[in-house]
């Protein structure tokens, strides 16, 4: 059975224009998956997306068709990590803006098994190198002045707060959920008992962290 998988928020191209693309390599019998999701909040739980794991894992589903490979997942790890599961229970993934893949689908046994995870681990190392990329982005966020770490706005960043962000950071780029990190995160008070971060604390650190990402990219872009 083929499944095609739409993701959208108000941000984004009508739905109906991501289908009719789908369609001229998909057809029009399918089953559809269908979430609407705010573009930044990729960890928050999609259920049309899980109904769609589940009927993979009980192999109802051989072919999943999508506008973009950034329909399933933005981030590449977790991007990875799906091919990995589809190809366990001998499911292909089509997407109209990587039409190479269907290059991919088309190479013979037992060729094709080679170049597949020739794919994965290329995916895995652009997992490794955007995560590493990211670290140093905060860490280049962060700057001294009169011994005082300050943060890029230029706020004071004592010590703790700095140490939190950073093991925040780390978990997010691993792929944690917000809820997951604020039970991992802690802290001791002055009164030396153990103290997790707040998930309004979390959103807050991921937020600043996007906000000099996307700082980044445009000094980037103007170099």
């Amino acid at each position: 059975m083929k499944a095609v998988y739409i993701r959208t928020s108000t941000e984004e191209q009508n739905p109906e224009n991501q289908l009719k693309d789908i369609e001229t390599i998909a057809g029009k019998d399918y089953v559809l998956f269908k979430d609407k999701q705010s573009a930044w909040k990729e960890d928050k739980e999609r259920e049309a997306f899980e109904k769609l794991k589940k009927e993979i894992t009980k192999r109802k589903i051989n072919d999943i068709y999508v506008w973009d490979l950034d329909r399933i997942y933005r981030n590449r790890k977790k991007l990875k990590q799906f091919f990995e599961f589809c190809k366990l229970y001998k499911c292909k993934i089509h997407s109209y803006r990587q039409q190479w893949l269907e290059e991919l689908h088309k190479i013979p046994e037992p060729f094709n098994e080679i170049m597949h995870e020739l794919m994965l681990n290329i995916m895995g190392w652009l997992a490794e190198e955007e995560s590493q990329k990211k670290s140093e982005r905060i860490r280049m966020a962060v700057r001294k002045e009169n011994g005082i770490t300050k943060s890029y706005k230029g706020n004071k960043w004592g010590r703790k707060a700095l140490k939190l962000e950073k093991q925040i950071i780390e978990l997010y780029n691993q792929g944690k959920k917000y809820r997951e990190i604020c039970k991992e995160v802690y802290y001791w008070d002055k009164n030396n008992h153990k103290k997790y971060v707040s998930l309004g604390f979390v959103h807050k650190t991921i937020s600043k962290f996007k906000e000099v990402n996307k700082s980044q990219e445009v000094v980037s872009q103007k170099n």
